[in-house]
This record gives C-alpha cells, structure tokens and sequence, in this order.
C-alpha cells in the first residue's frame, strides 16, 4: 500500500535534492551522474507535452553513462558564454511503496541564471517529477527525473542539466 514518507526519509529526500541543486550550482559537474542509478531515465520536457502524454523532450539520457556524455559534452564540446547557476527546490512532496521500496516524489524548481555582464534572469521554472531508489550503499539515488519546464518556449541557453 502506498504511502506518505516519514520525516527521516523526508529529510534524506531533501538532501538529495539539496545535493543535486549543489552538484548543478557549484559543481563539481561530474558528480551529476553519481546522483543516479546506472540505468535511469532523465528528461527535460515542456509542461504541454507531459499534459499531453507527448514524449518529446528537448533533453533526453537513459543512462548514467549518457549523463557523463552530458557533462562531457558541457565542459568540452558545446560554446557557451560562462555563466552561473542558482537552483532553488521546494515542496518536495513524496510517497513510498513499501513493497517495491520506489519513492514517487515530486518538487517545485527555479532556476536562476546569471552572465558576467548582466544582470540575473530566470532560466527555468517547473517541477520535477521522479523516482527515487536506495542503492546497495544506502544512499537515495534518481531513477528517473522528468523536468516539466512550465513555459512554451525554453531559452536557448539551457546548456547545463535543469
């Protein structure tokens, strides 16, 4: 039967995406894919189409392996003015089913992007909608992680994950 979290997995869940904002904010970068499980899903999709049932996605990784091209990808291929980022994650709401020990969880997110000569601007707003497992050391990592972005348009400037 599914059920609310209690309090100390509600505290281990919002270390995790305490963790996560940090990782993105402040690096280091290729701790990223470390929040996740070797096989996950993670996506970064425009609300109309989660509403929609659409899978179309502007980001797409099925794996940690595709995480770290990711970063990769960021740190070495893609041109982009260096910039700053501020996460900010609340409303972490989550339920466990305790026969399979998947937490379903759910958090608002705001993403704050700052370039050396302007001045900050919003780069992202959504949720996050995921699936939370505990690894064989214990520690909560991401299955999946679907960022439905709120906004129709979504600046060309995502470069770093949401």
């Amino acid at each position: 039967m599914i059920q609310p979290v209690d309090a100390t997995l509600q505290h281990e869940l919002e270390r995790l995406y305490s963790r996560y904002a940090q990782v993105l904010d402040d690096g280091p970068l290729d701790a990223w894919p470390d929040l996740f499980t070797d096989e996950c899903l993670y996506r970064v999709m425009p609300r109309d189409n989660h509403d929609q049932g659409l899978p179309l996605a502007i980001i797409r990784c099925e794996s940690r392996g595709m995480l770290a091209d990711r970063v990769r990808a960021v740190r070495e291929t893609i041109m982009h003015e260096p910039r700053y980022l501020r996460h900010q994650i609340s409303n972490v709401l989550a339920t466990l089913d305790p026969a399979t020990g998947v937490i379903e969880s759910t958090a608002n997110y705001l993403v704050v992007e700052v370039l050396f000569d302007e001045l900050p601007r919003m780069l992202s707003v959504g949720r996050y909608i995921d699936r939370v497992v505990r690894a064989v050391d214990g520690t909560l990592r991401f299955q999946e992680k679907l960022c439905v972005y709120d906004s129709v348009l979504v600046p060309n400037t995502i470069v770093f994950p949401v």
